[in-house]
Order: structure tokens, then sequence, then C-alpha cells
């Protein structure tokens, strides 16, 4: 993982409450254990007609789609069955961040550690995104995680909530997994000290 960086981008909007993992990725392309490619799946069923042709009148096949970095999704967003694959087309697509006034818990987890932020904001703030986007469809907002803030065009900074662990993996670059093995001369001495204590002869 890519350590998590300050950023400034675009943003797609797409304003559909209660988009769930099966329309973020269908099921159908769950059976590959790689993220290479998923990309091209996100949306899948929205974005291509029967055909596999794109479909003009949705939003992540306009030419202006192709280098945003945030979506702004509708509320509740990645509800329905838990699937990692979902976290994994968004940032294969190219979003570092979702923004919505909710989301779904098991979502929420495992965008976290693949990457992709999940951002709430309040539903004022999240209409007023809306807002501002059908204004401008070009317009760019900030992110930087260690300051917790959210930069509107206009300058105005919105703090978001996030989980502490989650914050400090995703500023570190480092999964779970790679938490722990930061942590291995701590682990050791505890061993060490703790291998003298231990009565191996108890019943």
């Amino acid at each position: 993982m890519e350590k998590f960086t300050p950023f400034q981008s675009t943003v797609v909007a797409l304003p559909i409450d209660n988009v769930d993992t099966d329309q973020i990725i269908p099921a159908r392309f769950l059976k590959t254990i790689s993220k290479d490619g998923l990309g091209d799946q996100l949306f899948n069923d929205w974005r291509y007609n029967a055909d596999g042709s794109p479909r003009e009148d949705f939003v992540l096949n306009r030419p202006e789609s192709k280098q945003a970095g945030i979506l702004l999704a509708g509320d509740n967003f990645g509800c329905g069955s838990s699937r990692e694959h979902a976290p994994w087309a968004l940032t294969q697509y190219g979003f570092r961040a979702v923004i919505s006034s909710s989301f779904a818990d098991i979502f929420k987890g495992n965008s976290m550690k693949n990457s992709l932020l999940p951002i709430v904001v309040g539903r004022d703030v999240h209409a007023r995104l809306f807002e501002l986007h059908q204004a401008d469809a070009a317009m760019k907002l900030g992110i930087d995680l260690e300051a917790r803030t959210l930069t509107l065009p206009d300058g105005t900074s919105v703090s978001f909530p996030v989980d502490e662990f989650a914050r400090h993996c995703l500023l570190e670059g480092v999964d779970e997994l790679g938490y722990i093995t930061q942590q291995e001369d701590a682990i050791a001495a505890f061993e060490a000290g703790r291998v003298g204590s231990l009565n191996t002869l108890a019943g």
C-alpha cells in the first residue's frame, strides 16, 4: 500500500442512494483474486449496454470523469453483501476517496483496508456538494487525511471523522499485517521476558 497523502481532485457525482456492492461490481466478476482489470467492470451493468458498448449517458463514460479521484455518492453507499472486490474496483478505476452521508459498515471497513478513504459528511454538506458540482462539474475538492479535512472550492474546510487505527495505517501505507510486522522488536522483547516467567511444568 502507498502512503495516503493530501491531494486535490475533480469529482464524479453519482446521486443515487442505496448503491449496493453488486451494483458496484456484479457477482459474476468475483471469481478473480487479482485486482487487475476490475476498474473496467466498475458499475458494469449501468456503464455498458448488453453488447458491451459504453452507455454514453453514464457518468463514468464521460471524458471528464477519467481523471477524477473522488466519487461523490448518494446516501448508504456500499450496502448489501460483503465483497472486497468493491473497493478494489473503485481504486482500480482511480478513485482514492468516496464521499457520502453514510456508508455500510462492512464496505467502509473493506475500503480503509484497501487505500480507499470513505468520507462521511453531514447531510447539509452532502447536499451542498451536489449543488456545487451541478453548477461546476470541473470543481475540485481537497482531502487531507492527516488533518481530517475536506476543502471545498471556496476554501471552506469541513472536518470528517475517521477511525484512528485505520487512519494510522493509511498514512503509513501499511495493512494490518504490515502494522504487526512494524512491532516485531516490541513483540520479541515481550516474548523474551515472558519465557522465564512461564511454569511449563504446571498441570
